[in-house]
């Protein structure tokens, strides 16, 4: 499978809820964080998501914003993904963040060369993750 977006979760479903127009999947990856994504019902279904079954999320990295010191923040995000900066790439106006996760795996996020300065974020700083579950892509192999 060939995409553009940038971050790709290997992982299974540990969790389907199921509604009128569209369903809420979790998946778990294999260094046990969860994930979630909003899909519709019937990609649900077309998708043949099951209990246990790998699939794939997939996030583009303009969808992944940064965040650093959340204590006690209340955020709406339900994906929330905590790791250590391993790399800055700037750009003119928008920057590529590479953050290491605590599991191991890794997630990209492109965002202003503003809000990296604002947030201070350089290589070994302690930052997360937020990624909204309507922002999930979810694929199956076939």
């Amino acid at each position: 499978m060939k995409t553009s977006a940038r971050n790709q979760f290997l992982g299974t479903v540990s969790a389907v809820r199921t509604g009128a127009v569209n369903d809420e999947v979790e998946l778990t990856l294999a260094n046990g964080a969860k994930l979630v994504a909003i899909i519709t019902r019937e990609s649900s279904q077309a998708l043949g998501l099951q209990l246990h079954r790998p699939a794939i999320a997939l996030i583009k990295s303009s969808s992944v914003l940064m965040a650093t010191d959340l204590a006690g923040a209340k955020i709406s995000a339900r994906n929330r993904l905590s790791g250590t900066v391993s790399n800055v790439t700037p750009g003119a106006v928008n920057s590529e963040v590479t953050l290491a996760l605590d599991g191991g795996e890794q997630v990209v996020s492109t965002i202003t060369v503003a809000s990296v300065k604002a947030l201070a974020l350089a290589p070994g700083v302690r930052a997360t993750a937020l990624v909204k579950a309507s922002d999930v892509i979810i694929a199956v192999t076939a």
